[in-house]
């Protein structure tokens, strides 16, 4: 059993390079399906079901203290990727279609919330699935911290997110022969030869200082907490994070290469700390979850259909707008490559654009559906 605290962090981190070393440096296949995150969490929360991890002050305290420095720090990181210019110029079919994806995937949240009658904890952890669908795993992680997620639900909202994820992007890759049939359906014309102009700016790296960046407003953020703080501390500090990194994204710090794998990498840490703080008891309300989620995405669906059908879209905008919510960068570019390998960029930009969505969209819904159970 460990009980040194550093022990304990250096054990997650050890954890943590081995699937991330998998990930990046094998080819795999069943990290194309279900991603390194998800196989952090299940080890992590393994290590700690068999008891590895001691339950003392130490180990407690540095648990609380790493997560609270480094959530801010992440999310910092995170939104100074976001490029508004960039998205504004997909056009007016991928924007609407991107509008109608959040709208119609908060609605199904709701809908769904409403007829399985959730608990206060089935609740809180939709909400932070929410954060995920309509953003990411990191702000899944954001938004369950903020609402107060327990561990356990916390553990079977990631299992919801990754079983639903994979099939739904399994679907839609499917749907990719069928696109001509579908925009005869809805009556689409839309050219988006242009979009291939749209492209990503990569430089060089600035890892030390964006590392000092980020930790300078981590420190920032949790100051600023204890002086005007509303609402609890998690939820103040996500979002003064956010705040500072979405007003950073504007000026040339966004110039900075390399955030979105220091984000990563202080992502992989988070979610190997909350699983090691999840020991799970019983899976008996594991199938509820899932049904939900799928609930979830039927609505989403018939909605989007629908949609596409009243403002002529077509498949691809549809398609990507919904995969940028509910799988994020690391799928939404695969299912533009789909269509067309020129259009990889356009799947990018929404997904990177669910950073500032998931979050505060998450704490919205998650709230909305907590009033509601």
């Amino acid at each position: 059993m460990i009980t040194h605290p550093l022990l304990y962090l250096f054990s997650l981190a050890c954890l943590v390079t081995i699937f991330y070393l998998l990930e990046s440096k094998t080819s795999l296949r069943i990290f194309k399906l279900i991603p390194a995150v998800v196989f952090i969490y299940a080890s992590s929360m393994l290590l700690a079901s068999l008891g590895l991890f001691d339950s003392n002050a130490d180990i407690s305290s540095i648990y609380k203290q790493t997560k609270t420095n480094l959530l801010p720090a992440m999310l910092f990181l995170m939104l100074l990727q976001v490029d508004l210019r960039h998205f504004l110029k997909l056009g007016k079919s991928l924007l609407i279609a991107y509008i109608l994806a959040v709208l119609s995937i908060a609605f199904g949240f709701i809908v769904v919330a409403i007829i399985f009658d959730f608990s206060s904890s089935m609740s809180g952890a939709f909400g932070a699935l929410a954060g995920s669908w309509l953003g990411g795993t990191a702000n899944m992680i954001a938004v369950g911290s903020a609402l107060n997620v327990d561990e356990e639900a916390f553990a079977y909202a990631l299992v919801v997110d990754s079983v639903n994820y994979t099939l739904w992007v399994m679907l839609l890759l499917f749907l990719v022969p069928f696109a001509q049939y579908f925009n005869k359906f809805t009556q689409s014309s839309e050219n988006l030869a242009y979009l291939g102009d749209i492209a990503c700016t990569i430089g060089a790296k600035r890892y030390w200082t964006l590392i000092l960046l980020a930790l300078a407003v981590s420190l920032l953020t949790q100051y600023l907490e204890t002086l005007f703080s509303v609402i609890n501390a998690t939820t103040t500090i996500v979002i003064l994070a956010s705040v500072f990194g979405i007003l950073a994204s504007f000026t040339r710090l966004r110039d900075l290469n390399g955030s979105s794998e220091l984000s990563t990498s202080m992502l992989y840490l988070l979610i190997a700390l909350i699983g090691s703080h999840a020991v799970i008891e019983s899976f008996s309300g594991l199938g509820l979850y899932v049904l939900a989620g799928f609930c979830i995405l039927i609505v989403h669906a018939i909605v989007m259909i629908v949609g596409a059908k009243l403002f002529k879209l077509d498949l691809f905008s549809i398609a990507v707008a919904s995969l940028a919510n509910i799988g994020g960068v690391a799928s939404a570019p695969i299912l533009a490559a789909a269509y067309n390998k020129s259009l990889v960029s356009v799947g990018i930009l929404m997904a990177i654009m669910g950073y500032i969505i998931g979050t505060f969209g998450g704490l919205l819904l998650g709230n909305i559906l907590i009033g509601l159970s």
